[in-house]
């Protein structure tokens, strides 16, 4: 009875509905309400700092730098120095015709996520203060696109930082030992992340909490009905199981030698043979001790098996192990998912290192809610998320390299912008700008051991010269 599901797995109707192409996929996380808190709140550090010299940011802008975050994972050069990636030589052509690397700096370094003038008063009661807003309507919309299938897994994450942090964990099982922890429950099967929380440390009061992973799991789980829970011994205990039958909910989970629960012929391994099983069972719960290798035992418990079933093979593996072995990896398959194309670069901010992550599971469930709708897409190639991530970037700075008013000095950059101008719109012949705009003057080539200072530049070696040294038609002395 309480596993039957009244929901339909897979995308949802409102996910089906407005998705027309990858972009708008990526679209249905990151839609326009939580741009604009975004967008205000960048813009308005930005007219703290500069005043009205700030150049107000707009959808297109913030779109193309959250594509240009993107496409550096895509190219697994996320670790990267940025310089290198904008480099004439060694660097890609779309970072230069999106944007100058000085734009790129100026958005990093002034995208926030709230207001800062009234965080002290937020911070009191909540660390999560400084991107509480963009956090939750994010995860608001994590179960509106996705119903997760009969197999639901609740773990941990943990989003590597090592910067200043109030809540910075320590987790020695971790490739990045430190950093931000995140419960997550993710469908066993897609691994598509249905909730996520991030643990922001202990209570105000200072007071540790009890009962955590019951709580932990209960939260994950609110509006699932007829699934099953795969979790680790954090959480699984006896008062979870029957908290979760209440919900409709079953349980499968390993469970920690030192519950008082657990009967101390199942805890004991004292001569067990190597590869036996013992049972115990109650009106709604299923106990198994199995001994692996000789003196360690492993107990799982459930409230979904009502038998003591073995496999027949020489392991003689319990269901119930065999079961919780191919639902537990939900959350650690999507840390490697978006660990391998991870879109994270290095910044001593923690809200930037959380909307980075961010990034990356949208990024991913894009990915698992478009390949549902469209199961056909570039069918038989094995590297199809890498395809969904190279068109998703384009999609993303296609619109801002369309305005762009002047050509990239790099032959390659310049004509990926001339091949993505709109029809009828006429690229300028050259991308230095003009005197008088404010931008920094540089040396002539010819002239600088003169000490002389020049804003033109040849429009056929893109060096930079002054007038003594350059004609009607803006090309250098040298090159005439």
């Amino acid at each position: 009875m309480e596993n039957i599901i009244r929901m339909t797995p897979g995308p949802t109707r409102y996910a089906t509905s407005r998705v027309d192409d990858i972009k708008s996929s990526f679209q249905l996380f990151l839609p326009e309400s939580i741009e604009g808190i975004i967008l205000d709140m960048t813009n308005l550090e930005g007219r703290r700092v500069f005043g009205d010299t700030w150049s107000a940011l707009d959808q297109v802008d913030l779109q193309a730098y959250v594509g240009l975050l993107l496409l550096p994972g895509l190219y697994r050069s996320n670790n990267e120095d940025t310089e290198g990636l904008w480099d004439a030589e060694s660097g890609r052509p779309v970072f230069r015709s999106t944007m100058s690397l000085k734009q790129f700096h100026v958005s990093s370094r002034f995208i926030r996520f709230d207001n800062q003038e009234t965080r002290p008063a937020r911070w009191a009661n909540d660390k999560l203060a400084a991107i509480r807003n963009v956090w939750d309507k994010w995860v608001e919309r994590l179960p509106m696109m996705y119903n997760p299938g009969p197999e639901v897994t609740v773990d941990e994450r943990l989003v590597p930082f090592r910067g200043r942090c109030p809540f910075k964990q320590y987790l020695p099982s971790k490739p990045g030992k430190y950093g931000i922890k995140i419960w997550a429950a993710c469908d066993a099967r897609s691994s598509y992340a249905w909730n996520l929380q991030v643990y922001t440390g202990k209570p105000a009061d200072g007071r540790p909490e009890k009962n955590q992973g019951m709580r932990v799991v209960l939260d994950m789980t609110a509006g699932l009905q007829g699934h099953n829970i795969t979790c680790d011994n954090f959480f699984t205990s006896y008062a979870l199981g029957q908290e979760l039958l209440k919900k409709k909910l079953t349980m499968v989970g390993t469970v920690r030698k030192n519950r008082p629960e657990l009967p101390a012929a199942l805890v004991s391994t004292r001569g067990r043979e190597i590869l036996s099983s013992k049972f115990a069972f109650t009106s709604t719960h299923s106990l198994v001790s199995y001994v692996p290798k000789k003196n360690k035992n492993v107990i799982l418990m459930s409230t979904v098996h009502k038998d003591a079933a073995v496999n027949t093979k020489e392991n003689r593996k319990p269901h119930i192990i065999l079961d919780h072995n191919t639902n537990k990896g939900g959350v650690d398959s999507l840390d490697k998912l978006t660990g391998t194309y991870s879109c994270k670069r290095m910044t001593t901010r923690w809200p930037v290192a959380v909307f980075h992550n961010i990034l990356d599971v949208s990024a991913y469930n894009a990915y698992v809610v478009w390949m549902a709708i469209n199961p056909g897409w570039n069918q038989g190639k094995n590297f199809k998320r890498r395809l969904f991530l190279a068109e998703l970037g384009k999609a993303l700075v296609t619109p801002l390299i369309q305005r762009r008013q002047h050509l990239p000095c790099t032959p390659a950059s310049a004509s990926l912008v001339q091949s993505l101008q709109a029809p009828g719109v006429t690229a300028p012949a050259t991308a230095a700008p003009q005197q008088g705009q404010g931008q920094k003057r540089k040396r002539c080539k010819l002239c600088a051991p003169r000490d002389v200072k020049t804003s033109l530049t040849c429009h056929k070696c893109d060096a930079y010269v002054c007038k003594a040294h350059c004609d009607l038609i803006a090309k250098c002395h040298s090159c005439a």
